[in-house]
């Protein structure tokens, strides 16, 4: 079933942030943080994976994503749904069920035999892509994703994933000097209004990750000496 009718933007982001934090993906700890991929410390960490568990959640969500791509992109502005590995796969292929267009899923790096694909299921020359993915922080790893889509033939102009950091101004500059808009459901300020509001966390974590968001990579250099 493709959604036609859901809330406006902005409900959708702090209903998304409401299941985020329901089924604990969001994690805060300033006295402990986390280390990011990247190596740097941060009091936020989320694990969007853990959807994938909770069937109503989910499935809201995917009817959330869905309905905000074609809002913003077109109703007919696809032919292809690509899942990014790993996270993204579960979502592309229930975004792509929406939709009713055909899945494929991109691989980091070829396999390394075989075939030695990054293009897993039948993508075509001219076909139009939407790549589908759990998160983006910096936008990096979108770009290697889109890439490998090109290199088929076919087109990539658009990302949609359920979370967005949105706390580093140079991300969506980076996706959009590639050539691709980025579609989001909910980012750490709605989060953290969310959070707020519930009383999930207690106040001094909550300011302490207001600082982080407001000026990530001054905190994490700060912390880094």
């Amino acid at each position: 079933m493709i959604p036609t009718s859901y809330p406006d933007q902005r409900e959708i982001a702090r209903l998304t942030a409401r299941m985020l934090l329901e089924i604990k993906a969001v994690h805060f700890n300033a006295d402990e943080p986390f280390v990011l991929a990247s190596g740097k410390p941060s009091p936020t960490y989320i694990d969007c994976r853990k959807l994938i568990s909770f069937p109503r959640i989910r499935s809201t969500l995917m009817d959330f994503l869905t309905v905000t791509v074609m809002r913003n992109a077109g109703f007919e502005a696809f032919d292809n749904v690509a899942g990014g590995e790993t996270a993204g796969i579960p979502f592309g292929a229930w975004v792509a069920e929406r939709m009713a267009l055909p899945m494929t899923y991109v691989r980091k790096k070829p396999k390394g035999y075989g075939r030695n694909a990054r293009i897993e299921g039948a993508m075509s020359e001219g076909q139009r892509v939407l790549l589908v993915e759990d998160l983006t922080t910096d936008g990096g790893s979108k770009i290697s994703f889109v890439d490998a889509i090109r290199e088929t033939g076919a087109t990539c102009a658009h990302t949609a994933v359920i979370f967005y950091y949105g706390i580093f101004p140079q991300t969506e500059k980076t996706l959009g000097d590639h050539g691709v808009t980025l579609h989001h459901l909910c980012t750490w300020w709605d989060v953290l209004a969310e959070a707020r509001a519930q009383g999930t966390f207690d106040s001094k974590t909550l300011r302490e990750v207001e600082i982080f968001l407001k000026s990530p990579e001054e905190w994490q250099e700060a912390r880094a000496k």
